[in-house]
């Protein structure tokens, strides 16, 4: 007998996958709703490091600091892509499987789910109170006339009818629920078609423009500019943005709890011209309003204070002059900045300090702002000179590399401190000039957009809520009627059953409600 068996299971030959086998094995594993989720889980995790590094897209001097200043781990990240999070090949690598696992995932399912709604309800059971819910009563009617009873109480209801014998009313509805599933699914195969198209054929740039100066739309006029990869940035539109006036409103109501210095409104009124030699137009940014411009989105996303300063060496000629933005630090419009001064000599100068709106020398914390608008401004500064861009690294318009760079110091072996007001001049120490504060201006903090899958977005956006509705409010049901005809004398037996895909609390309700229709368009005691 052990004989027999080995001789029967040498006989046996194993199947193989081979290649064909392992690839179909590869592309369900690919395209089942398992993967697609810790695809998704998957590309939430790999968009962190885009919130905990600087990103060279949007801060290309941050990010070169960050590299500089850990020159071990700055370089590997680097390399990594960890400066550069969205427009790494890895995380394009997660995002095209998400599409690939998203696509074969919905469409054979909308094929199934497209046969299903064309089909008929199933052959109802032979004995369908043995559902989870179900209801019997009796009646004088004859057979066929509780059917057509039913049949018009559950077309009446919304549900898809079919006879199958001469017995019984199957019907069936909440195909919408699979279908609001469906359209969840494949409106997220569009939002991510929209954000990979506003990834390759969008930009975006940042520049701060004081007021009464232009800012044409090319790429050297930006401070910071983002192009798609299918970008060329030599063929943007070619308008024209001038800043007018800046608008800043502060509550100056001291009598109000806790409003006392809050902004109110923020308005930057400039004059637009779309292409050169076209006629100008006049126009107003806002928080949370834009101005759109061929295509682009205005935003003004901040403001500030620009004071206007001259530098002049000590024969009396203008080395720099101009304004210069100072970023804000607190709700007073405490604000940092720096003057850069390159062609300064025989040493390039620079001054890093406070612009203050609303100057007071505070005993504990210095110089400070009590109130955002310039009802008394000044300039607390302190003079470096040496070289301004050491190694030709990016930085920022606000803040001073000191590295290659000494603090002048005064006679007694302490740092310079300049304090100058509106039309002042402060004499340099050692034959290097002056410095004069001419005027206050403010600046408007500019975002310029174009994202072209934007509308494909926000349409999939509300595609995807619509059907996620529908699938967690639609029920899938369906109810069966049979008819038992009467026998000796007897009464015709009614019996309705209900079915429902997954649970379904509300299920026994449905069907005592059809029961208790057809009773009532049957107008026979039951």
């Amino acid at each position: 007998m052990a004989q027999q068996t080995k001789d029967a299971t040498e006989g046996i030959t194993q199947p193989r996958l081979g290649a064909v086998g392992w690839l179909r094995w590869m592309w369900r594993q690919l395209t089942s709703m398992r993967t697609a989720l810790f695809l998704l889980l998957l590309l939430a995790i790999a968009a962190l490091p885009g919130s905990i590094w600087p990103q060279r897209s949007i801060d290309s001097a941050r990010t070169a600091d960050w590299i500089a200043n850990h020159p071990k781990a700055g370089p590997i990240l680097d390399r990594l892509g960890f400066f550069e999070v969205y427009a790494s090949p890895w995380f394009a690598a997660i995002y095209l499987l998400l599409f690939i696992s998203l696509v074969g995932c919905v469409l054979p399912r909308s094929k199934v789910h497209w046969k299903a709604m064309r089909s008929t309800p199933p052959r109802a059971p032979a004995r369908p109170e043995r559902l989870p819910s179900s209801a019997t009563a009796e009646t004088d009617a004859d057979v066929q006339t509780v059917l057509a009873a039913a049949r018009e109480v559950l077309k009446g209801k919304r549900f898809r009818t079919h006879t199958h014998d001469l017995t019984s009313v199957s019907a069936e509805k909440g195909y919408l629920k699979e279908t609001g599933n469906l359209v969840f699914h494949l409106a997220l195969i569009f939002v991510i078609v929209g954000v990979a198209v506003g990834h390759l054929f969008g930009w975006k740039g940042d520049v701060i423009v004081p007021v009464g100066k232009s800012f044409a739309n090319s790429l050297i006029q930006y401070d910071t500019f983002s192009p798609g990869p299918w970008v060329d940035p030599s063929s943007l539109s070619p308008f024209r943005i001038t800043v007018d006036k800046l608008d800043a409103t502060f509550e100056e109501n001291v009598t109000g709890r806790g409003q006392f210095g809050q902004p109110r409104d923020f308005t930057a009124h400039v004059t637009t011209v779309a292409e050169p030699g076209a006629t100008p137009k006049q126009s107003t940014i806002k928080v949370n309003h834009p101005l759109e411009m061929d295509g682009a989105g205005v935003f003004l996303l901040g403001n500030g204070y620009a004071p206007v300063i001259t530098v002049r060496d000590k024969d009396g000629n203008a080395t720099y002059s101009g304004p210069v933005p100072f970023l804000a630090q607190d709700n007073n419009y405490t604000s940092v900045g720096a003057v850069k001064v390159p062609g300064a000599q025989p040493k390039q100068l620079g001054f890093s300090g406070l612009f203050l709106p609303t100057a007071v020398i505070d005993k504990e914390k210095g110089p400070t702002s009590i109130f955002p608008d310039a009802k008394k401004p000044a300039l607390a500064l302190t003079l470096f000179e040496g070289t301004l861009f050491p190694g030709g690294r990016p930085q920022s318009v606000y803040v001073l590399d000191t590295a290659e760079m000494t603090q002048v110091k005064t006679a007694k072996g302490q740092p310079l401190r300049i304090w100058l007001e509106p039309g002042k001049t402060f004499t340099l120490p050692g034959d290097r000039g002056s410095i004069t504060f001419d005027s206050v201006d403010r600046f408007a903090g500019l975002s310029i957009r174009h994202d072209p899958g934007k509308y494909v977005t926000l349409v999939a956006a509300l595609l995807a809520l619509g059907g996620l509705i529908a699938s967690l409010v639609i029920r899938r049901r369906r109810v069966f009627v049979r008819v038992s005809p009467a026998q000796d004398g007897g009464r015709t037996v009614v019996t309705v059953g209900g079915l429902a895909k997954g649970d379904d609390d509300g299920l026994q309700e449905v069907v005592e409600d059809v029961l208790a229709a057809v009773e009532r368009r049957l107008g026979t005691s039951t």
